[in-house]
């Protein structure tokens, strides 16, 4: 049987051992018995609350990653957001972790490929949660406005059974998202990885 409890514990990035994090998880999923509800309200709570904002891909400071920064600011990219949503999830004793991927946005602007040097986004992250012994894929990535305004529909949506990952194609069958390569499964940010893959794949983005 596989052994959980390194899914559970407080991290340096998913630091749910910070008050406030903690509080918000019990807050969020009060009343709650049923896993797989917790995990509902944490994901909806974090893809839609915690609004989506790309610049903070580069972040100057580590600090950009942790969970309890990305909560008390608002806002966040893919893998803050991921960090972000297994800290919670961790905190309500549900086993979670982080999954590290490049994709490519079918999507972004031009400005926004300019700016990158490329359509790919590396070490996109997403959450796994362990839920009714099985693990579940959560992108919490785009609130649903952003995804409305940029087209990036259909967004990820949990049905309580499923993985809740961004669609392949748009609403028009155009290609969205395309996952290009799996960079493996951690328990905190791999942070020194993230760091050599940035500054070789877009030169100019520091950590």
């Amino acid at each position: 049987m596989e052994d959980l409890t390194i899914f559970l514990r407080p991290t340096e990035f998913l630091d749910h051992d910070k008050k406030y994090v903690r509080q918000k998880a019990l807050g969020i999923t009060e009343g709650l018995k049923d896993e797989v509800e917790k995990a509902k309200k944490l994901f909806y709570f974090v893809r839609d609350e915690i609004k989506y904002n790309m610049y903070t891909y580069m972040p100057k400071s580590k600090s950009n990653l942790k969970a309890s920064v990305t909560l008390r600011r608002g806002h966040g990219f893919c893998m803050s957001k991921a960090v972000l949503l297994s800290a919670l999830a961790r905190a309500v004793k549900i086993p979670a972790r982080i999954h590290m991927v490049d994709i490519i946005n079918h999507k972004i602007s031009q400005k926004v490929k300019e700016l990158m040097g490329t359509n790919v986004f590396f070490c996109h992250g997403y959450s796994e949660l362990y839920i009714d012994g099985k693990w579940i894929k959560f992108t919490p990535a785009f609130d649903q406005s952003t995804a409305e305004k940029a087209g990036y529909l259909p967004n990820a949506e949990f049905d309580g059974v499923h993985d809740a990952m961004l669609s392949k194609h748009d609403l028009h069958g155009n290609l969205l998202v395309e996952y290009i390569n799996d960079r493996g499964i951690y328990s905190d940010v791999p942070i020194e990885e993230i760091r050599k893959i940035f500054e070789k794949e877009y030169k100019l983005f520091k950590i």
